[in-house]
């Protein structure tokens, strides 16, 4: 369920025009800025971008670039993008992280549907002139290269049919996996890599009920290297991705410093999709509120602009 508050009905001139006197003169109005963006969804936005350029013969987007500044300018950045530019981008910045943060290809790989996940791919490679699967492999190596390989370069069936046999004798071979200290590495790749989100989760389930343990927790117990990180995220997000977010939000702001690329990323790619699950899985794991723990750790336009997204208006 998404957070989103959009209006049914809005005029993407007006929009366009409200936009420009924002941006014009010295500084930007950051509150007006917010008040239209942060109340349009995906198409809106689109049209809106579309009809600043008509009218100015400007990119928005390059626009509130050099108006805004700090992490509320690149949250806004990432909002103004639509959905599949926007993965295209995280997964390229990620990539280029000196120390490659793999988790959010994990992320995008496993949490979007198949046509998405295509949609992503197409987007990458106009955006950079490379493919996706290109550059995951120049960035990685060994087993964890091929299990990123494997899920950003799958189509795998999107239905709901289970095998219950095939279930079995998975868990049955990942359990084996796991429990040899060499680990037959290929066989999970495979698995994680070729099997639909549904078969994948009806397996889990056969080893958690054969075993009394969850396959990630018993994955923790076995290594801590960057493939077993990896596949850890991967099994968190085909199993359920909204407690996998809501980790990633606790973690993001348990420390003294806040995580803002983590934060970010995670309302802002989820708000229109389910972050109202989101949060109800926060509350339920920390008695708090989504909101408020937002609140207390981002500041100024940047929090204005994240509650904003979350349905909740200071």
């Amino acid at each position: 369920m998404a957070s989103l508050i959009a209006p049914s009905k809005h005029n993407p001139i007006e929009d366009a025009e409200a936009l420009q006197r924002a941006v014009k003169g010295w500084g930007a109005d950051e509150n007006a800025i917010i008040a239209i963006l942060g109340h349009r969804n995906g198409t809106q936005r689109t049209q809106i971008r579309q009809a600043y350029y008509d009218l100015y013969q400007e990119d928005l987007i390059k626009r509130l670039e050099s108006e805004l500044s700090g992490d509320f300018e690149r949250a806004m950045y990432r909002w103004i993008l639509e959905p599949a530019e926007r993965e295209a981008l995280l997964a390229n910045i990620a990539l280029k992280n000196a120390n490659m943060n793999y988790h959010v290809i994990v992320e995008i790989s496993c949490v979007s549907s198949p046509d998405e996940l295509f949609i992503v791919r197409r987007a990458y490679h106009n955006r950079y002139k490379r493919c996706l699967e290109e550059d995951v492999a120049t960035n990685t190596t060994g087993h964890l290269r091929q299990l990123l390989l494997g899920l950003v370069s799958s189509f795998k069936y999107g239905g709901s049919e289970v095998n219950a046999r095939l279930a079995q004798h998975e868990a049955d071979i990942l359990h084996e996996a796991i429990k040899n200290k060499n680990h037959n590495h290929e066989e999970v790749i495979r698995i994680l890599t070729t099997r639909s989100k549904t078969q994948l989760v009806a397996t889990f389930n056969r080893y958690r009920d054969d075993h009394g343990i969850a396959i990630t927790k018993k994955l923790l117990d076995e290594g801590s290297d960057d493939f077993h990180k990896a596949v850890r995220i991967a099994i968190s997000c085909i199993n359920d991705h909204s407690k996998y977010y809501e980790k990633v939000l606790r973690n993001a702001m348990e420390s003294d410093g806040t995580d803002e690329d983590a934060l970010t990323r995670v309302i802002v790619t989820r708000a229109e999709k389910d972050l109202e699950d989101i949060k109800k899985v926060y509350y339920k794991r920390n008695s708090v509120h989504l909101e408020h723990a937002v609140a207390k750790k981002t500041s100024a336009d940047y929090k204005k602009f994240l509650l904003t997204l979350m349905g909740k208006e200071e």
